[in-house]
């Protein structure tokens, strides 16, 4: 009897312990996060932070906020956007696709016109772009990218858009844009300023900060999708991102607020 009422403790702390194992694991400690290109390496730095200082986990997929918004849109799991724009998480919450009460401003972009070539670009990439002595320009798809609408609009202020479209080249998103640079494909191109002075790979080169007189604020908002409404993780990093820690490495990045 004793040896029976033995095995019947052993099995009851097992399954004890194995309904305990099962909780924590149905705890919503992993979050999905959809996170427009230009935001790629600053995301890198806050994730672990945040996970350090919670445990929860952060797992990031980086793209257009076009492309990840029609993901959104066609199912994908994400439990969080961090648009490169405000409309595209007000559109979310506008179709019932995302919590409105959520979304808020987690950065201001900046828009930098950058070339690999020391020499390329003055003081004033202004009179860069007049005096036209390159072949290919490259910016981010409007159509798909945020920062590709400021391009435009600053190609536009300037009075240079219709007479430089033939030297236009465009990624899909901010990231593809600055690889066109990186590579040479393209002398020149307008990119996230992120990217220019990121604190843990800077470009070298020569860049010129766009003025903000010249294209309308990038503000880069961030809303729960309907997926993260019920998932820990997402709320808490979403509370994160407005910490004066997670404002600090943002900042360090080149953004504003």
């Amino acid at each position: 009897m004793l040896r029976l009422r033995a095995i019947q403790l052993f099995i009851a702390g097992v399954l004890g312990m194995a309904i305990l194992a099962g909780s924590s694991s149905a705890r919503a400690d992993e979050a999905l996060v959809a996170v427009a290109a230009n935001f790629a390496e600053a995301i890198e730095q806050l994730a672990p932070k945040f996970e350090a200082a919670t445990g929860h986990r952060i797992v990031a997929t980086t793209g257009s906020t076009g492309k990840l918004y029609a993901q959104i849109k066609e199912g994908a799991p994400f439990h969080i956007l961090l648009s490169a724009d405000a409309r595209t998480p007000a559109k979310l919450a506008e179709e019932g696709a995302g919590d409105g009460d959520s979304q808020f401003t987690y950065a201001v972009g900046k828009l930098a016109l950058w070339s690999g070539n020391k020499e390329m670009i003055g003081s004033d990439g202004a009179e860069t772009l007049k005096a036209g002595s390159f072949q290919h320009l490259a910016i981010a798809n409007p159509e798909l990218a945020p920062y590709g609408v400021a391009a435009r609009q600053t190609l536009q202020a300037l009075g240079l858009w219709d007479s430089l479209q033939s030297r236009i080249v465009m990624g899909e998103n901010i990231g593809q844009t600055h690889s066109m640079v990186a590579t040479g494909n393209a002398e020149l191109g307008f990119v996230a300023l992120s990217a220019v002075q990121s604190p843990t790979k800077p470009s070298e080169g020569s860049f010129w900060i766009v003025p903000q007189d010249l294209f309308k604020p990038i503000r880069q908002d961030a809303i729960l999708t309907n997926a993260g409404k019920d998932n820990a993780a997402a709320r808490a990093f979403l509370d994160f991102l407005k910490s004066d820690e997670a404002h600090a490495i943002i900042d360090s990045f080149g953004y504003g607020f």
